[in-house]
């Protein structure tokens, strides 16, 4: 586990320094919400020894994230082209922890197989019940 000793933001991005002296930075730019956040927004964030958490913008992110090579993952290209899906309510919705499921996202951990497919078959009937609306027909 990272050991972070401090966290601080710029314009662009939010860093890290650890225990041991490594920095590193995630930008604004890879996470959609995170870029259409107001600066106040992106100050008003909390963490614990995992990670990051932006509850305000269903946004979370992990230690471990910051220093891992970015692997495109298909959960991240997921999230990444489609920034209106909530993390936090499907992790929540398969019985996973927030923390652990963008670690899956952000590429830090990666799903068993089994996982993958439980996760990607839960956002597909997500998907299903949505286009199953019915369609909205104002009262005259």
């Amino acid at each position: 586990m990272v050991q972070v000793e401090k966290i601080w933001i710029t314009e662009s991005a939010i860093w890290i320094r650890t225990a041991d002296g490594k920095e590193a930075c995630e930008r604004f730019s890879d996470y959609p919400r995170l870029k259409e956040a107001t600066p106040e927004q992106l100050k008003n964030y909390t963490s614990d020894a995992f990670g990051i958490s932006w509850p305000e913008l269903d946004e979370d992110l992990s230690f471990d994230g910051f220093l891992e090579k970015k692997n495109e993952s298909v959960l991240y290209r997921l999230f990444m082209d489609h920034p209106e899906l909530n993390a936090s309510a499907i992790a929540r919705k398969l019985g996973i922890s927030q923390s652990l499921f963008a670690q899956y996202i952000s590429g830090a951990k990666k799903p068993s197989e089994k996982r993958m497919n439980e996760i990607l078959a839960s956002m597909r009937a997500i998907g299903r019940e949505l286009a199953e609306l019915p369609e909205y027909a104002p009262a005259i």
